[in-house]
């Protein structure tokens, strides 16, 4: 059947908008980039940036070339890698538990880790606690408090009930117990739910500033936004031997955000079917 006129207006300005709201989205990316790109002189000038001013490489060269860099490097990927493992896999345990009948005090649990979803210890108690356990100035502190989040397990229960009961059934039957169970059956049925929920947390570890500045003194464990919060503040970054060089300004700010997002960049399109797929299952009951 042939669209009406108004259909077809409809249509096209639909696209229209959607393209005009993707260019406004994907321009501060382009932003920063074209001005990781230019001169020192070019970044300075500020304004709207649409193509590099000068092109050059010096920026990414300084900063590649300082030791912190890698250092941060080193330190973010590892709170990044090992935070998020940790996360999922103390959520799915915490979600399958839960989602027991037979677990006693079930219901009670639950509305307890629900209840820190309303309300929290709040920076003071949560900075004291975490001194007492003595893991001011390591990276733990970055991983273990917060490490089970009541929204992530919620979502977790909620996909964990499309599973079948049958299909635990017919494990138990077969002589499997309920640890083999949650790791051979449970889980790799959970893939889209923990994509998603990883994906979640992976960014959130690695965009993590506030922990990080509360938490790390030691220059050696700063993290990727500490270290580009000290190259804003105008703190050396810079190479081994100590030099403070010209591009540790804007062009050098605009080059360390982009050398950030990088892992985030490619790793964000491998998990995007997960991620859709699991954000949906588990919202709707037959």
């Amino acid at each position: 059947m042939g669209k009406s006129w108004g259909e077809r207006s409809f249509e096209v300005g639909n696209v229209l908008f959607l393209a005009m709201l993707s260019i406004i989205t994907f321009y501060p990316l382009w932003h920063e980039l074209s001005i990781s790109l230019s001169s020192a002189a070019g970044a300075m000038q500020g304004g709207l940036f649409f193509f590099p001013r000068g092109f050059t490489l010096d920026a990414y060269k300084s900063v590649l070339a300082s030791s912190f860099i890698w250092l941060a490097y080193r330190n973010s990927i590892l709170v990044a890698v090992v935070g998020t493992f940790l996360h999922v896999l103390f959520t799915a345990t915490t979600a399958y538990a839960l989602n027991k009948r037979s677990l006693p005090g079930a219901k009670v649990i639950t509305l307890l880790v629900i209840f820190t979803m309303i309300f929290s210890g709040g920076m003071i108690p949560t900075y004291l606690l975490v001194k007492s356990l003595g893991l001011t100035n390591t990276l733990w502190a970055l991983m273990l408090p917060g490490m089970i989040s009541a929204f992530n397990v919620i979502v977790m229960q909620s996909f964990m009930r499309t599973i079948p009961e049958e299909v635990e059934e017919s494990a138990a039957m077969d002589g499997a117990n309920p640890l083999r169970t949650f790791f051979t059956i449970i889980l790799p049925l959970c893939k889209p739910v923990i994509a998603t929920i990883a994906l979640w947390e992976c960014v959130g570890l690695w965009n993590n500033f506030m922990q990080a500045l509360i938490y790390l003194n030691d220059k050696r464990l700063f993290t990727l936004p500490l270290l580009l919060k000290e190259i804003i503040a105008g703190q050396q970054l810079a190479t081994d031997t100590g030099q403070f060089t010209t591009f540790a300004a804007e062009s050098a700010i605009a080059a360390t955000v982009i050398i950030s997002i990088i892992p985030i960049l490619a790793v964000y399109p491998f998990l995007q079917k997960y991620f859709m797929k699991g954000t949906m299952l588990g919202s709707v009951k037959s």
